[in-house]
């Protein structure tokens, strides 16, 4: 019994000591981020180049000694990686909410926390205004946020998602090609080579952007939150403020396609597998909504409201591209086109990008696999006795990975609702609750109405309301399970 109880007690220390290690090992990262930006508010002579640099050594100062109290290697049990996952996010936003508290007067510590979260999940909600004059250095800090958040989520996809079966990158590392697992036989190989991607898309991205008329610092912040598809912008009009450049729209659209699709795909097209992104399913589905929707929203536009065809088009198709990829970016405020578009748009912000991409929302596989699983059902109804065998383009999917995801889809439904309870306790209307709680939920930035609506933000809402909305927007950054998993008893039992 004592020989039980010391190893039980031995295996918990060793546990907490590689937490330390890990947390410690983060924060000493992030405060490397704060440095650089540091360094950015300083060469714009601004006097908040020292709430970066104090933020920063608060953050090594803590970082080191977590990692100076762990002890030495040990194999952590699958288990742990939920709830270790989850404290390094929540560390990040603790740590990386100090420089926003400290540079921006007058800002409370519930709208610093807000303005965090939001952008380390990438959501881009925000509660600030006067974005135009803001600081360079915080301007560039939340760009930098939302960079790391993108990245985030694509490292926690490949290395935790796959236990719970609902990340999709199980399913999607072997899709398109049979060299996959040859060319990648570790995930740590897989990672370092998304990682080149990512780096890839927004450096193009913001060559791209100077190349079209952005000063540097626009292009590199607006590069980075477009990568990330955080949306993130540096005026309070959004991508609105380059509306007299309407290449940079479609530019911003492009990129936000990109990062909004499966990263593994590009790692094999560089491979040499040149129609891996083509002929995967979910790829050929997202591209179809976006044109298919687009289309719809520019020719309701030209004949509702007799706007220029390629105009609406533009704006048709960036904004249909923000919210799907949960980007969030705006031109304008698209609920004064019509009834047709606020349904169109509410639609959308469930809909999400690709599995193993920036984005968030329900993604576009689970909505497929959904789909399967219904025709299934249909033909069992006719054919009762018959064995049907179910693929997802060359894969097959047993019934095993079809309940996973009926699952999944169930409690991001159940979450959405829940959120949307707890804040009509704040006396939120109907419009402003269940939007809020689906922007948050899936990540996307701006909800609907006139409060939460492309053309306001968040800074109105009740502080509990606030909190309340960061909860939903981590739970959905790590795909709600993640979190959720920490609070059930069976998680803590031994």
């Amino acid at each position: 019994m004592s020989t039980y109880s010391y190893s039980f007690a031995d295996r918990q220390t060793h546990t907490q000591h590689f937490f330390y290690r890990v947390l410690g090992y983060l924060l000493v990262s992030l405060s490397a981020a704060q440095l650089v930006t540091m360094m950015v508010s300083f060469s714009f002579a601004e006097r908040e180049f020292w709430n970066f640099l104090l933020s920063a050594v608060v953050t090594v100062i803590i970082g080191v000694l977590l990692v100076m109290l762990s002890g030495g290697a040990v194999h952590l049990k699958k288990r742990y990686l939920f709830l270790l996952t989850t404290l390094c996010w929540l560390s990040i936003c603790i740590f990386s909410a100090l420089p926003l508290y400290l540079s921006i007067p007058g800002l409370s510590v519930t709208d610093a926390w807000f303005e965090t979260v939001s952008a380390i999940t990438t959501t881009g909600s925000t509660v600030l205004s006067n974005l135009d004059t803001m600081s360079k250095g915080v301007l560039f800090w939340r760009a930098m946020l939302q960079w790391i958040g993108g990245i985030g989520i694509i490292v926690m996809a490949i290395a935790i998602l796959p236990a719970l079966k609902i990340g999709g990158m199980k399913l999607f590392k072997t899709e398109s090609s049979d060299i996959s697992e040859k060319i990648l036989p570790r995930s740590s190989s897989l990672s370092s080579y998304i990682l080149l991607v990512y780096l890839t898309i927004t450096l193009a991205a913001s060559l791209s952007y100077k190349l079209g008329g952005m000063s540097w610092f626009d292009a590199i912040t607006h590069g980075m939150t477009s990568s990330a598809t955080g949306g993130f912008a540096n005026y309070d009009a959004s991508f609105g403020h380059f509306n007299t450049k309407p290449w940079l729209l479609w530019l911003a659209s492009l990129w936000m396609t990109l990062a909004a699709l499966p990263f593994v795909l590009f790692v094999g097209m560089a491979k040499g597998d040149k129609w891996a992104l083509l002929r995967d399913p979910q790829v050929k589905a997202f591209l179809a909504i976006v044109v298919m929707v687009a289309l719809l929203l520019s020719l309701y536009q030209v004949w509702h409201h007799q706007r220029p065809w390629w105009d609406a088009l533009t704006h048709s198709v960036f904004n249909v591209v923000s919210v799907i990829t949960t980007c969030g970016y705006a031109s304008e405020d698209y609920t004064l086109w019509g009834s047709m578009a606020v349904v169109l748009f509410f639609y959308l912000t469930f809909c999400g990008g690709c599995s193993g991409s920036t984005s968030g929302g329900l993604k576009i596989f689970r909505t497929q696999l959904a789909g399967y699983l219904l025709i299934k059902q249909f033909n069992l109804l006719i054919h009762p006795n018959a064995v049907w065998v179910q693929k997802y383009g060359s894969k097959k999917v047993d019934d095993s990975l079809l309940g996973a995801v009926l699952a999944f889809a169930f409690i991001y439904f159940a979450t959405i609702a829940a959120l949307a309870l707890v804040l009509s306790m704040f006396e939120l209307d109907l419009v402003t609750a269940l939007t809020g709680a689906a922007t948050a939920v899936s990540n996307v930035g701006p909800g609907m109405g006139e409060i939460i609506g492309p053309a306001g933000n968040f800074a109105g809402l009740p502080d509990g309301a606030k909190w309340s909305l960061t909860f939903g927007m981590l739970l959905g950054r790590l795909e709600i399970l993640t979190m959720l998993l920490l609070f059930t008893p069976m998680y803590w039992r031994y």
